[in-house]
């Protein structure tokens, strides 16, 4: 078995925190209202991004990671070099705002194809505050490349080729393909490293220049960071080459038709004693209810 290094791109994005939904979470067209809601890294993109640390540690390569959104995006960013990224890339464009996965995945595809040099792109299965699971697909789509969706496992990489186990639901495949390819990663494929410490003395003063604008001597500290190898890549959608025509409002045909609260309210509640009369009861009342059954 020959071993090869790999160039892997990892999709990442800053999600807010569906835990933490409250009845402030959605604006009135239907957009979510993130100021409300913490922040996090989408959960299954951090299985994207171990995975893309495994191929590095066993056959060499890089690791980049790319996410779009505003400057407070590079939380994720920091967090990516702090568990081992090589590079960190954000796209941030106001003429990007309302995005959706058909745009995304379009603006997603130009950042990889500038980097011309990849062998694997990454990203989670779905992310979770759309659990559309399109942005991934639709990528490899545009950038023309093969998908293996749901992996749970990979199984060999080799001269070239891939393969891996996917989940169908009811049970497991296990697909081949050529490089390069996109994986969407589940969260059952591994458990994702802790941040490294060295790594966090390291990157923890990591800023992109949108982060650096609204400080004190912004150009002094841009051009220290960068001689550091600490300034995060910040591309707009000039830098990728983006056509505007499918980016953002504009670009994006999906529309909210309308937003329903649903509030949940108790009519009552029945005790039930703990005894195997009490328990033949509920049961039978639940079958009658046809709640079970």
């Amino acid at each position: 078995m020959r071993y090869m290094p790999y160039d892997c791109v990892v999709l990442i994005k800053q999600v807010p925190d569906t835990k933490a939904v409250t009845s402030r979470a959605m604006n009135d067209d239907g957009t979510v209202n993130r100021a409300v809601l913490p922040a996090i890294f989408n959960p299954e993109d951090l299985n994207a991004l171990e995975l893309a640390l495994w191929i590095r540690q066993n056959h060499s390569g890089t690791v980049t990671v790319i996410t779009m959104g505003l400057p407070r995006a590079c939380d994720v960013l920091r967090e990516s070099l702090y568990r081992g990224a090589d590079r960190a890339i954000l796209i941030t464009d106001r003429r990007a705002a309302a995005s959706d996965t058909l745009a995304t995945s379009y603006i997603l595809s130009c950042a990889v194809k500038k980097l011309e040099s990849y062998d694997l792109v990454l990203c989670g299965r779905q992310a979770i505050d759309g659990d559309t699971a399109q942005v991934g697909p639709q990528t490899a789509e545009k950038l023309g490349i093969p998908q293996l969706t749901y992996v749970e496992e990979l199984l060999e990489l080799n001269d070239g080729r891939i393969t891996v186990r996917r989940g169908i639901g009811s049970g497991w495949e296990k697909v081949q393909a050529e490089l390069p390819v996109l994986l969407t990663v589940m969260d059952s494929a591994n458990t994702p490293r802790p941040a490294g410490a060295r790594r966090i003395m390291k990157y923890k003063k990591a800023r992109s220049p949108s982060e650096l604008k609204k400080e004190d001597n912004a150009e002094e500290k841009t051009a220290a960071l960068r001689k550091k190898g600490l300034l995060i890549e910040e591309w707009n959608l000039d830098d990728i080459k983006a056509d505007l025509t499918w980016c953002g409002r504009n670009g994006s045909p999906t529309k909210v038709n309308r937003i329903q609260s649903v509030i949940l309210t108790a009519g009552g509640h029945k005790k039930i004693e703990p005894t195997d009369n009490g328990l033949h009861e509920l049961v039978h009342e639940l079958i009658e209810d046809h709640t079970i059954g």
